[in-house]
């Protein structure tokens, strides 16, 4: 599995309408295109996250997706809500993909616990 967690600056009060945007688009295509098997909305504050589990890494397949109807129409319903976290930096939705830098995960043998 592949993760990536995106993250942008968000307008207050504005997480069920996220939320709504995701699921409309989650009922779709999309999710399956890009091959995303989980995904998560966060707040903190006015920071948003967007955590996605995928099969594959899902940095080239947004790429590739990026100028698709659907992914077109939710990046317009989207900005209502959602603006670059460094606008100063932001091209793409690449940039606003944070860094992985440490994970751990759990050994979920028998004999590891």
């Amino acid at each position: 599995m592949h993760h990536a967690l995106i993250v942008a600056r968000m307008a207050p009060h504005s997480a069920p309408d996220i939320a709504e945007v995701f699921a409309d688009s989650d009922r779709g295509d999309l999710p399956h295109l890009v091959g995303v098997t989980q995904r998560s909305l966060f707040q903190f504050g006015d920071v948003y996250m967007h955590f996605i589990e995928a099969e594959q890494d899902p940095g080239p397949a947004i790429a590739r997706v990026a100028g698709r109807p659907e992914f077109l129409d939710i990046s317009r319903r989207l900005e209502a809500y959602v603006r670059p976290y460094d606008p100063e930096t932001w091209r793409g939705p690449k940039d606003a993909m944070a860094q992985r830098f440490y994970h751990w995960e759990r050994d979920r043998s028998p004999a590891g616990r």
